[in-house]
């Protein structure tokens, strides 16, 4: 399979280890039985925000 020309840029370690934490966290979350495996993408989104948003807190102050 051929990579489109306009793939996006290779994640940042920073990127890669936001992704590896959230599905870890949301992979949790399903084993314990808070959340179901067929609502992982809007859970995972949700996690990787507040991630991110955590992240700029912290930078901040």
């Amino acid at each position: 399979m051929a990579r489109d020309k306009e793939s996006p840029p290779p994640l940042t370690p920073r990127e890669e280890l936001l992704l590896k934490v959230a599905k870890e966290i949301v992979v949790k979350f399903i084993e314990v039985g808070r959340i179901s495996p067929t609502s992982f993408a809007d859970t995972f989104t949700m996690v990787i925000d507040t991630l991110r948003q955590s992240l700029k807190d912290g930078e901040k102050g």
